[in-house]
């Protein structure tokens, strides 16, 4: 029988040594040891950047989203106020034309017909005039022949005031060469001292008739002359009237008063009208102006001759204000601008345009971009950021433009503030402003 193999011991072998005798046994850490560390760092990690996040939400009242916000920086520059307003394209020449009397019109021209000076617009019938035209004229004529028939009787008159006059220097004529007579006979006791006395008084009495015929003459042709010039007055009156009816029938010849096109026609063709009626309106298109239409409360500090920008789609013009209306109309007041230069090719009437109306200009000021926070506000209350915080600020704002506002007080070149509305702060001191 074959006797059993011999168990050998672990590391025997047969002629070779094994290391186990330079191993050196050492004891490993607990590996939860090390796990309860690292928790414990990164609890101190967690809560410092927590104390760190959270420091400026317990200094805040309020949190607000910064994308739900506007900005604006403050800065100094010139300070242009201005204030915007609404208008329309008007001509500023576009004559109505009107007829004069009542009667049929017969239109000769069409709405959008260019006319030149002095073409026909439009004809007014009125047999009323024409009639009462013939009836001034036929007055007209019979005062014509009754200063004829008036200057004939004056000559005539003339001629028997000369001949008294004639006859009474005969006369006197006479009477001296009885008194020469009488003085030679009374000379030589001829005759008798009363025949020669009643020569003497013949002489004189022939002198007074002279000088009595010649005066009455001179004042009868004086009247004559006054009764003649009275005539002819009253004939250039009615000679008026005529010329006043001619130009009234002239006028019923409705004329274009200026080069343009015509505008709007009032009345269809062939229809009656009253007297004073508009015909239709020429609109002379070299000539546009911008009509606005301004608040009241801006109406003191307007002024002739203030700058203004129109917008006409997406260009500026520039243009001076040429005059304002002293009349408000549903709290507005009108004002017209007049262009610099010439005006934009393409614009129409009635076209609908904004403009911007220059009230004050300064060199250097205090701005801030203008936004619902100055309304919000009341221009006295702003938040002034800083790093993530919004900080309550009380201001003093002087006038403001279309686009800036001026600071008084309480703010310096360089801070940014909220420029959004303030309401959704509700009055808080401190704001946080979350990404």
């Amino acid at each position: 029988m074959r006797e059993p193999a011999t168990v050998r011991s672990i590391g025997e072998t047969d002629g070779i040594r094994d290391t186990s005798s330079q191993d050196v046994s050492r004891e490993k850490p607990p590996r939860r040891q090390f796990v309860a560390w690292a928790i414990a760092f990164l609890a101190v990690v967690l809560v410092a950047t927590a104390v760190v996040y959270a420091l400026p939400w317990f200094s805040t009242e309020r949190s607000v989203a910064r994308a739900q916000l506007r900005f604006a920086t403050v800065f100094r520059g010139p300070f242009v106020r201005d204030i915007s307003a609404q208008g329309t394209v008007v001509a500023a020449v576009a004559p109505s034309l009107f007829a004069g009397t009542p009667g049929t019109v017969t239109l000769r021209a069409r709405a959008g017909d260019l006319v030149e000076v002095g073409d026909v617009i439009a004809v007014v019938d009125s047999p009323e005039l024409a009639n009462e035209r013939g009836r001034e004229v036929a007055l007209l004529d019979s005062l014509n022949t009754a200063i004829e028939r008036q200057s004939i009787d004056n000559r005539k008159q003339r001629l028997e005031l000369q001949q008294t006059v004639d006859l009474a220097r005969v006369t006197l004529t006479a009477a001296e060469r009885e008194l020469r007579r009488a003085e030679q006979s009374w000379e030589y006791r001829v005759i008798s001292r009363q025949d020669y006395e009643k020569a003497v008084d013949d002489v004189d009495r022939a002198k007074i008739e002279l000088s009595h015929a010649e005066k009455a003459a001179t004042l009868d042709t004086e009247s004559l002359e006054f009764e003649l010039q009275t005539m002819r007055l009253e004939r250039d009156r009615q000679r008026l009237v005529v010329e006043d009816i001619d130009r009234r029938l002239e006028a019923l010849t409705l004329r274009a008063p200026v080069a343009g096109i015509v505008g709007d026609l009032a009345v269809e063709n062939r229809a009656y009208v009253d007297a004073n009626t508009a015909i239709a309106t020429v609109v002379d298109l070299s000539e546009l102006e911008i009509e606005l239409s301004i608040a009241a409360s801006y109406a003191d500090e307007l002024s002739i001759g203030s700058d203004v920008s129109v917008r006409i789609g997406t260009t500026d013009v520039d243009g001076t204000l040429a005059s304002v209306s002293p009349e408000v109309t549903n709290s507005t007041v009108t004002a017209r601008v007049r262009f610099s230069g010439e005006h934009p090719a393409g614009l129409r009437r009635n076209q609908r345009v904004s403009a911007r109306v220059v009230l004050e200009r300064r060199a250097d000021a205090l701005l801030v971009e203008r936004g619902p926070f100055y309304d919000t506000g009341g221009g006295r209350i702003v938040y002034r950021v800083t790093n993530d915080t919004a900080e309550r600020m009380p201001i003093r704002t002087g006038t403001s433009s279309v686009q800036y506002v001026e600071i008084i007080d309480g703010l310096e070149a360089g801070d940014v503030i909220v420029t959004s509305e303030i309401e959704r702060f509700r009055d808080a001191e401190r704001v946080l402003l979350r990404q």
